[in-house]
């Protein structure tokens, strides 16, 4: 699907930037999807990994039907799954076949606001014989749509103090049908019909996962896996695209277990040439392209289902935001009811069709010329000012992500936020960033143990400052 390498991207349910690192397929070790990398190597946002081990304590074991996750909730299932509870829900799961847990450690944590939490483990599994295995094991407080599928096991706590947990070996997701097949080289050659190698390159459990193919010729193609009913519509997307001439992936096959097979697209992430530095009359050529692209998007996207953008869910990510940063907890919600405000006193346009997740890492770049377009689940009608919000609150906190890989972003993203407020309202834009940066903050907690409050921290002042600078362009307006 994609061939770009590390671009640096944010987000609590997370998207941004594209992760193509080579990983073993049945144990997992791979970039948070939600921060993925581009070809240029720039560093990426991950999530938060723990390392544990030893034995389990009690609290965890009693087999039961699940419970639907509250926003409430998630930050004490948060902690649940990813504090030292978390052995003895990993260890009930494991009981039934006679196996035991003897080491852990948590790969990846995805929490999606008001949908529950999702964690990634590698855990060394010791069998009735004493053999010890690792695996890739996760546990989800999400609600299923399949909650009998096989290999899947329901925990709970005894005496019903806290959420049931859904817990399975990787592939077989239960919401991801086709993961086995994309995971297991053999099977995923005779589906193309010619011999592959497979390496992951993404996975948000119970939501979608990419794998890359790997041709004889060297050739690569991807495999996007989805919920088999959502695949069709994201297949759909990508021949809209294609036949109306925009840049983006081929569909090369697309089957009901929700496998969709796509070209790999040409180009490096955009990310790179942000990290290179642009000159005035650059950064004004680049985006001018990509407004070129955004104009060429098919007005039958217009026909398609409509996604809420990123700042429309602002009191969603505040909720996030406030889960890996508590002591800011009111400035994340004051953020939230910011962004409402201005949305609601602001001009956001007519409808157009719009990518829905418009930023650095979805754009591929030969030069200065847009050569694919990825990611395209939310193409649809939308506003313009919401694609252009998402490109510009992405790019304004790269360099709280990787201070030393963006030294000369300032002056691009100055350039293209002058340019932008030509052609939508400066404070409906501006409010829009201030969302789009907020969705952000949580995606900031790493998993490699790494400082990330600071990222985190930096990610929430910068949603402050845009929401400062449409206040006071508003505040001037009612001046005169």
């Amino acid at each position: 699907m994609e061939d770009a390498g590390p671009a640096p991207s944010p987000r609590a349910d997370q998207k941004v930037a594209r992760s193509d690192r080579s990983v073993p397929l049945h144990v997992l070790h791979l970039d948070h999807p939600a921060r993925r990398a581009g070809t240029d190597g720039l560093p990426l946002l991950s999530n938060t990994r723990g390392r544990f081990g030893g034995e389990p304590s009690g609290g965890w074991g009693r087999l039961t039907a699940m419970n639907h996750s509250s926003a409430s909730q998630e930050p004490e299932e948060v902690a649940l799954l990813t504090g030292p509870r978390a052995a003895s829900v990993l260890s009930a799961a494991l009981a039934p076949a006679g196996q035991r847990l003897a080491s852990w450690e948590v790969h990846s944590v995805h929490h999606r606001p008001g949908a529950g939490v999702s964690v990634g483990y590698t855990a060394v599994v010791v069998a009735p014989n004493g053999r010890s295995t690792t695996e890739y094991l996760c546990a989800t407080t999400a609600r299923l749509s399949n909650p009998h599928a096989p290999g899947l096991t329901r925990v709970a706590p005894t005496g019903g103090d806290g959420p049931a947990v859904h817990v399975w070996r990787h592939p077989a997701d239960p919401e991801l049908p086709g993961l086995v097949v994309a995971c297991t080289p053999s099977l995923l050659s005779a589906r193309i019909g010619t011999q592959v190698k497979a390496t992951m390159v993404a996975y948000r459990p119970t939501r979608r996962a990419v794998v890359r193919a790997t041709f004889p010729d060297e050739t690569t193609a991807y495999a996007k896996v989805l919920r088999p009913s959502q695949a069709p519509s994201f297949a759909q997307r990508h021949r809209l695209l294609t036949a109306s001439g925009v840049p983006a992936p081929e569909v090369l096959r697309e089957d009901p277990d929700g496998l969709v097979l796509l070209s790999t697209g040409r180009g490096v992430a955009l990310s790179g040439l942000l990290s290179q530095g642009m000159s005035v009359s650059r950064s004004e050529r680049v985006f001018n392209g990509l407004i070129s692209l955004l104009d060429a998007l098919p007005a039958s996207a217009m026909q398609l289902p409509a996604h809420a953008a990123w700042s429309e869910r602002a009191r969603h990510y505040a909720h996030a935001a406030a889960t890996v940063l508590p002591e800011h907890a009111v400035r994340a919600r004051a953020v939230a009811e910011g962004v409402e405000q201005l949305m609601a006193a602001s001009d956001a346009g007519r409808p157009v069709p719009v990518h829905g997740d418009f930023y650095e890492a979805n754009v591929l770049m030969e030069g200065e010329a847009v050569t694919s377009l990825l990611d395209v689940d939310s193409l649809g009608p939308g506003y313009r000012v919401d694609d252009l919000a998402c490109l510009l609150g992405h790019v304004s906190v790269l360099d709280h992500l990787a201070p030393a890989s963006y030294p000369k972003l300032r002056p691009i993203l100055e350039t293209w936020t002058r340019m932008a407020e030509r052609q939508v309202d400066p404070v409906s834009l501006r409010a829009r960033c201030a969302g789009v940066v907020l969705s952000l903050v949580a995606g900031a907690r790493r998993e490699d143990g790494g400082p990330w409050r600071p990222d985190a921290e930096g990610r929430l002042a910068r949603a402050e400052t845009w929401l400062a600078q449409g206040r006071e362009i508003q505040a001037r307006r009612g001046a005169h």
